[in-house]
């Protein structure tokens, strides 16, 4: 036997009630008890929300840290790229060993920049640059 409850209503939630338990197949009952599980489990709700609402802004804040600077370092090195190729005088087609030179250079950059990153270390953060080949 389910427990039997007593409540006031105001004469509007009355009525209202009055209307919808008239209708056939519902009861007062199932109403009031479909209605107060409803606000229950929406309470519930909010409070998990209230929990995850600072963690969610601080991983927003974070993200947003995270896509600045990736937007610095690229500007960064747009701006050096375009620097390099506007004081750096082409070399002249003739010049074999010269463009041999710059290959071979571009070739340890690269190696250089490949190991940094399985290492896991930042490049930038290099503490000297006794590591990094000539």
């Amino acid at each position: 036997m389910k427990p039997r409850h007593h409540l006031y209503l105001d004469d509007e939630l009355t009525a209202r009630l009055d209307m919808l338990g008239s209708k056939p197949g519902t009861s007062k009952s199932a109403i009031v008890s479909d209605a107060l599980r409803d606000y229950l489990n929406r309470r519930a709700t909010r409070e998990v929300d209230d929990l995850l609402k600072s963690r969610l802004d601080r991983i927003s804040t974070q993200l947003g840290r995270i896509e600045r600077d990736g937007m610095v370092l690229l500007e960064t090195l747009s701006l050096f790229i375009r620097y390099q190729l506007t004081v750096t005088a082409p070399l002249p087609e003739a010049d074999k060993a010269a463009q041999a030179v710059g290959r071979e250079r571009f070739r340890r950059f690269v190696d250089q920049v490949g190991r940094q990153l399985a290492t896991g270390r930042s490049i930038g953060a290099a503490p000297s640059d006794a590591g990094v080949e000539q």
